[in-house]
């Protein structure tokens, strides 16, 4: 009886029959994509070809978009849980169906792990919250948030190669705006009058004006000075952006200025060097100000 053949042997066999195929395919794989979860997302696109007749290697077609963006959220949701509207569900599940990911990662719900953390535990998960809120985020945050920036950053990435590169020309925010929601999140901006903003930069004295500070899932992303909220709001969404120029963004946790005092943000890096501070933050999201006042 013959031995069965892995998934990965027959995509191999198929890539050396097909060696004008090969290198195009390759160009698909994501920069943080480990070896097994390119494997598998690779099969799942080799898999579906012919279910995108229009496509030919090598030119940029919706077809090719609409396959890559599929094969990225079928990989979202095999290695790190991510769950999309049912109908995007069903679809991936049947498009990957015969696809076999050894030793693929075992997810719990949101709902799941609650109930867990939830069994004798209420009053401290109340006061945890608190203190949470009230002395800024906690040491294990950056690493809760990196799988979701890691997600974002291969959607920025490919939505700006659709767009021809990062450019002054680009609508950022709609950009911005697409792939945090295409990642299941919004976007906040909050919005303050430049006249109301203590120890900004030193070009910046004038009082005319409006500041946008940009957050995810309450992680600093860029701020923006404008004549207006909507041209401040452009220019926190360039300079949130071209943080998604390296290889890699990192979330961390760094010292910044809040109402003139230094408190723990949670901000989004990239590879570059620093010459200069961060602009003081405009919003604080872990901090309950009305429990504050109240105290």
């Amino acid at each position: 009886m013959a031995e069965e053949r892995s998934g990965e042997d027959i995509v191999s066999e198929y890539l050396g029959q097909n060696p004008h195929l090969a290198q195009w395919v390759e160009s698909f794989r994501g920069y943080s994509e480990s070896n097994k979860q390119w494997s598998a997302r690779r099969e799942f696109i080799l898999r579906n070809m012919e279910a995108f007749p229009t496509m030919e290697p090598g030119v940029p077609s919706s077809s090719l978009d609409r396959l890559l963006s599929l094969s990225m959220v079928w990989a979202n949701n095999v290695f790190l849980g991510c769950s999309y509207p049912q109908a995007v569900m069903d679809k991936i599940k049947e498009m990957g169906e015969g696809i076999v990911v050894e030793d693929a990662p075992i997810h719990k719900t949101t709902k799941e792990l609650f109930a867990k953390g939830k069994q004798g535990e209420d009053g401290c998960t109340k006061r945890g919250r608190t203190a949470w809120q009230k002395s800024g985020p906690l040491p294990q945050a950056p690493l809760e948030h990196q799988p979701f920036f890691n997600r974002l950053y291969k959607a920025v990435a490919w939505k700006l190669v659709s767009a021809g590169g990062f450019g002054p020309n680009l609508d950022h925010f709609e950009i911005l705006r697409s792939c945090v929601e295409s990642c299941k999140e919004t976007v906040t901006c909050v919005f303050v009058p430049l006249k109301d903003i203590q120890g900004l930069p030193a070009g910046r004295t004038q009082k005319e004006g409006h500041v946008c500070e940009i957050r995810c899932r309450t992680v600093y992303m860029g701020t923006g000075y404008g004549r207006d909220e909507s041209a401040a709001k452009a220019m926190a969404s360039k300079e949130a952006l071209k943080v998604f120029q390296g290889r890699k963004v990192t979330v961390k946790i760094c010292r910044r200025r809040f109402k003139g005092r230094d408190v723990d943000d949670l901000v989004l890096f990239d590879e570059q060097p620093r010459s200069q501070g961060f602009p003081p933050a405009i919003s604080y999201p872990f901090e309950d100000e009305k429990l504050e006042q109240a105290s």
